[in-house]
């Protein structure tokens, strides 16, 4: 072996560990397209079935087909939206929000019977905070410039959305409308000889992400009855919506549960604000953090291992490893559309590289 030979061999490695590097960084820099299209690929893999029912059952054309698809499916989403109003508008009275002398009374009042409850003195917990210079650190780190900066992030977070919901909604037009263009457009880059190879892959990743999502909506289903059952017997108001709201949270792995149950304890204590804190407000928020704890402890040992074991056939372990390092990698987005993509990465590379021992192990139960 000759010098040129070894140094044409390193040379070639440096290469291409540099293009590794640079897809991996390029794919970082476009995270946010990259989910714009697994969102849409996910709004059109749930639309998908309706446009088929109009076009063979009712005979509507391919486009007519698809609009009605997508304004049934926004007309949805803006009823999801209209059934918070309630909610707010009762939260609203709860809070005082028109009445800052009522608010404030019910808060001293609370605060009063916390302090009772745990057997504390008002002078105590002065002297507590006193000790502790809770208000001079407040007030030495107060920035009044705070308010031109927060219009400036509420600026930039609804432009973002904005360009978001518009790339979502045309993205998944496209892929309503042309169930191929995916298809077509990875083929792009695939070699003639593993096409085959590539349209197995597509037809597999539908059809287990199909049962993916059916089951994400049985988790939720669960979790929603548990949780209204829950907040019916506590007596909370709009406990319908309250439920749905946070059994929707479960979408995100892990934190979502955890946000989830934060609103309900607190949406269910603002509900009895001026009640007694003993009597009332404490029994009532135990009893729902019960009812979280009883629908997290079926979530956990029933609907999620159900979905995992029979929709992306992945060990439980393996997809808590895969959703961590994602969301390291891409936050709240990469924890979301983890499995998904493990999912379908899992079976491009069993069509591919289906000889490779590592892929043999990884792949064994598809």
């Amino acid at each position: 072996m000759t010098a040129k030979t070894i140094a044409n061999g390193i040379l070639r490695a440096v290469l291409i560990l540099a293009s590794i590097v640079l897809a991996f960084y390029f794919l970082f820099k476009i995270q946010s397209v990259i989910a714009y299209l697994a969102i849409a690929a996910v709004i059109a893999l749930l639309g998908r079935p309706l446009v088929l029912f109009l076009r063979r059952k009712l005979k509507f054309p391919n486009l007519l087909a698809v609009v009605a698809t997508m304004l049934l499916m926004f007309g949805v989403l803006v009823g999801i939206f209209a059934l918070f109003i309630p909610l707010i508008n009762e939260q609203s009275k709860n809070l005082s929000l028109l009445d800052i002398d009522t608010l404030k009374q019910n808060v001293n009042t609370l605060y009063l019977q916390i302090v009772d409850y745990f057997g504390l003195t008002t002078s105590n917990v002065d002297t507590l905070i006193e000790e502790t210079d809770i208000e001079k650190n407040v007030l030495e780190g107060l920035d009044l410039n705070f308010i031109p900066n927060f219009l400036n992030s509420f600026i930039d977070v609804l432009s973002n959305f904005s360009i978001g919901l518009f790339s979502v909604i045309f993205i998944s037009f496209f892929f309503l409308k042309d169930s191929k263009l995916l298809q077509n457009g990875l083929l792009t880059f695939v070699p003639n000889n593993k096409e085959g190879n590539l349209v197995k892959s597509i037809d597999k990743i539908n059809n287990l992400l199909s049962r993916y999502f059916g089951g994400i909506l049985l988790q939720l289903f669960i979790l929603f009855v548990i949780y209204t059952i829950t907040l019916l017997i506590v007596g909370v108001e709009n406990a319908i919506v309250i439920a749905f709201l946070c059994a929707l949270f479960n979408i995100i792995p892990y934190v979502g549960p955890i946000i989830g149950g934060v609103i309900m304890i607190t949406l269910t204590m603002t509900s009895f604000l001026g009640s007694d804190f003993s009597a009332v407000i404490l029994p009532k928020t135990l009893y729902v953090f019960i009812g979280l704890c009883i629908g997290q402890l079926v979530d956990n040992f029933f609907s999620q291992p159900f979905i995992f074991s029979n929709s992306v056939k992945s060990h439980p372990l393996e997809i808590f490893l895969v959703i961590i390092i994602a969301g390291l990698l891409f936050g709240v987005v990469g924890m979301v559309i983890a499995v998904p993509g493990y999912t379908a990465i899992k079976v491009i590379l069993k069509e591919f590289l289906s000889e490779n021992s590592i892929v043999k192990k990884l792949t064994k139960n598809l």
